[in-house]
């Protein structure tokens, strides 16, 4: 079982914000982890106001560098930018999920990469980042995290719709249509639902969310992702 990175240099050197070491932390405290220590702070406040500056630099950008674009296309591509999905590759991408402060079933149970949980901590940094370095800071940092997905159309278009993606990747390796299989755990009031995508006999994957929906698009992202890798592999062979 992975533990903790409580060494939290490297991780403010790719923020490239200088956040306060406490509340950084507070960021970064998942409610498992709260729960277990008695109640202590979680990062669902600093959430909240992280989606809300998210949103808002998200959508400036879109209008702004797509002039050509109507109502509907700016807010689709802004959805995709701001899901879980997209949210938990931008944190993939700086390693966030070793600094993760899980309780124990968290932890046990894969937490530390878990999309809905890497989302949700990136939006408590960005919220963080906010109260100590103001927002023009805030709106630095969001604009950052999302460029890398915008460099790479595939992967942009993969995040925005994975389950389109992984469809079209099967059709270009012969195979079947993905079949998805989706089951739930935990209280009705907050479950977790776990989806598992299989493409013929050529690659199975995995994702969670808080939704049906989100957890197929987690699978089918990580599915595409593998097709991706193998293909690239095999050109390269």
């Amino acid at each position: 079982m992975v533990g903790e990175n409580t060494d939290h240099a490297a991780l403010i050197e790719k923020l490239g914000v200088d956040i306060d070491p406490e509340l950084l932390v507070l960021a970064l405290t998942h409610r498992s982890y709260a729960y277990e220590n008695g109640g202590i702070p979680n990062n669902e406040r600093l959430e909240f106001l992280g989606d809300s500056i998210l949103g808002q630099a998200v959508t400036v950008k879109l209008f702004r560098e797509n002039p050509d674009l109507d109502e509907g296309e700016l807010a689709k591509r802004r959805a995709s930018l701001v899901s879980s999905v997209a949210l938990a590759e931008v944190a993939r991408g700086i390693g966030l999920g070793q600094y993760l402060r899980l309780g124990r079933g968290e932890n046990q149970s894969g937490g530390r990469d878990k999309a809905s949980i890497l989302a949700d901590t990136v939006e408590a940094l960005i919220g963080a980042a906010y109260l100590d370095a103001g927002g023009e800071e805030a709106t630095a940092l969001v604009l950052r995290l999302v460029d890398p997905l915008l460099a790479d159309p595939d992967r942009f278009g993969a995040a925005m719709d994975p389950k389109t993606s992984l469809q079209e990747a099967a059709a270009h390796r012969g195979a079947g249509l993905p079949v998805y299989t989706v089951t739930n755990s935990g209280p009705d009031h907050s479950k977790t639902f776990h989806a598992t995508v299989s493409v013929g006999d050529i690659v199975t994957a995995t994702g969670e969310g808080t939704s049906k929906k989100q957890a197929e698009m987690a699978a089918a992202l990580n599915a595409w992702t593998e097709l991706t890798r193998r293909r690239a592999r095999a050109s390269r062979g």
